[in-house]
C-alpha cells in the first residue's frame, strides 16, 4: 500500500500541477482515475486475502496519493496566479466587455484563487479515497477468486 500510494502520490503532484496550470476545473476528472489506480496497484503490491482489506487498503492508498495531487494543486495555484495574476483577469475582463475597479478585481481574483484551491483539494482527497477503495475492491474481485470448499466423497448406499 506505501508503495502504491508513494507512487502514485508522485504521479497525481504531476498530474494535478499540470491540470491546476490550466484550470482546477481538470483536476477532479483526474481523481478519479489516479485514485482508482492507487487502489488497485496497493492490491498489486499487498494482496490481501479479505475483501475488507483490499478495500481498506486502496481507500488508504488513494488517500495518500491524494496528498500529493493537493500539493500539486497549491504548487500548479501559485504558478497559474503568477502567471495570470489581477492584471491579466483584468484584461480577460476588458476583452469580454466586463468593467471593474483594479482594487476589486485584485481581491476577488486571489480569494477565488485561494478558496477554489482548498474546495478542489478537498474534493479530490474524497474523490481519491472514495475511488481507492473501489479500486482495491476490483483488484479484489479479479484477483482474489473464492474457490469452493471440496465436497466431500458421497457414501456408499449400505
Amino acid at each position: 500500500m506505501k508503495k502504491s500510494a508513494l507512487i502514485l502520490g508522485v504521479i497525481a503532484f504531476v498530474v494535478a500541477l499540470g491540470g491546476t496550470i490550466i484550470t482546477p476545473f481538470c483536476t477532479p476528472c483526474l481523481a478519479i482515475f489516479v485514485g482508482a489506480f492507487a487502489g488497485y496497484l496497493a492490491g498489486v503490491f499487498d494482496k490481501p486475502v479479505e475483501k475488507s482489506v483490499a478495500v481498506k487498503s486502496g481507500a488508504f492508498a488513494g488517500l495518500l496519493a491524494g496528498i500529493g495531487a493537493v500539493l500539486g494543486q497549491i504548487v500548479g495555484a501559485v504558478i497559474n496566479g503568477a502567471s495570470v495574476g489581477p492584471e491579466g483577469a483584468m484584461q480577460i475582463m476588458r476583452q469580454l466587455g466586463l468593467s471593474g475597479g483594479a482594487g476589486d478585481v485584485s481581491i476577488v481574483y486571489w480569494t477565488s484563487l485561494v478558496v477554489s484551491t482548498a474546495c478542489f483539494a478537498i474534493l479530490n482527497l474524497g474523490l481519491m479515497a472514495g475511488m481507492g477503495a473501489l479500486g482495491g475492491l476490483l483488484w479484489n474481485q479479479f484477483n482474489n477468486k473464492s474457490v469452493p470448499p471440496p465436497v466431500a466423497p458421497a457414501s456408499p448406499a449400505q
